[in-house]
């Protein structure tokens, strides 16, 4: 008589190619190994994927931050959920610690795609079953899938962090009024810090014009709290406004370190007494600067990965 798998023995992880070192502590934390794959290009750049194992009624995970080169981070993601559906996989979820295109969230011009859907779209018909993000750009990306969406939040990493340099005087502010709820949620769990809003507006893509500070930050340390870092430009000109208006140290926090030129130059021209970060994106040796503090996130990850797989509660725990 056979004897049944049991649910343990059928989880079973995989990673693409964009941040394998996030993976392979991930699998750690779950005691596993990665899924062998062979992954090669073709000589026009076609991608080829095999998974190396039989996956025949597991449930498998495809961690996968669809980081720079997007494009080519996002099919690599699509084709390796088509190569576990097509291998039988009972449950394919896509791992996405960052989400792509999610700036493109909505319409706010004529004759304009949403990016976001888009991406959606192209998992879900890929042949995802679950979705894991963290920290997207806007909340309501997951309403564009019509399969379960587990949002993970960062903040936890990142306030713990912050709680054991026991800063004086903390402000935290939005350097944005879209992302007051983010700050607002991050200053409660800092023995509820007051908070305050830098007004900004912006006038093309990657360019923000910073006007003033709505708040008390004189004296103060402020800590800036975004998702993303792309160009730092937002960053920074906040970080110099705070500055001028009287608060005595500026700190930065972000989930995702995109870090596109000209960032680097900016955040490490001394405007910011540090910079912390998470490792969703992978921190290239040549992008790392004195004042930056790059944070795990796999523990978080895995433990997501875990409660999913036990059928467990999964958005009471990083909130």
């Amino acid at each position: 008589m056979l004897t049944p798998l049991s649910d343990n023995n059928r989880l079973r992880l995989f990673s693409g190619s964009s941040n394998i070192p996030l993976a392979q502590e991930i699998a750690r934390y779950l005691g596993l190994e990665l899924g062998p794959m062979i992954r090669k290009r073709f000589a026009d750049g076609e991608l080829y994927i095999q998974i190396q194992e039989s996956i025949r009624g597991c449930d498998v995970y495809i961690i996968q931050p669809c980081s720079y080169p997007v494009n080519d981070h996002l099919m690599e993601l699509l084709i390796i959920i088509d190569a576990c559906r097509r291998a039988s996989a009972r449950q394919v979820t896509a791992v996405i610690p960052y989400y792509c295109y999610a700036r493109a969230d909505r319409k706010t011009a004529g004759r304009e795609s949403i990016t976001a859907k888009l991406v959606a779209n192209l998992m879900t018909q890929a042949g995802a079953n679950r979705i894991v993000g963290m920290d997207l750009h806007s909340a309501q990306i997951q309403g564009y899938f019509d399969i379960p969406f587990d949002h993970v939040y960062g903040s936890p990493v990142l306030l713990s962090y912050l709680a054991s340099k026991q800063l004086p005087d903390l402000v935290v502010v939005s350097p944005d009024v879209g992302g007051v709820a983010r700050a607002r949620s991050f200053a409660k769990k800092l023995n509820d810090a007051p908070l305050a809003i830098i007004d900004k507006r912006r006038q093309a893509h990657n360019v923000a014009e910073v006007l003033n500070v709505i708040g008390d930050v004189k004296g103060k340390t402020a800590v800036l709290v975004d998702d993303m870092i792309d160009t730092a430009g937002t960053i920074c000109e906040g970080a110099k406004l705070l500055r001028e208006v009287g608060a005595r140290q500026v700190y930065a926090c972000a989930t995702h370190a995109v870090f596109s030129p000209p960032a680097i130059e900016r955040l490490s021209s001394g405007v910011l007494e540090e910079v912390i970060v998470t490792n969703t994106i992978p921190v290239l040796p040549e992008n790392r600067f004195q004042q930056l503090t790059v944070l795990s996130v796999a523990n978080l990850i895995g433990e997501t990965i875990w409660r999913i797989h036990e059928d467990s509660s999964v958005s009471s725990m990083f909130r």
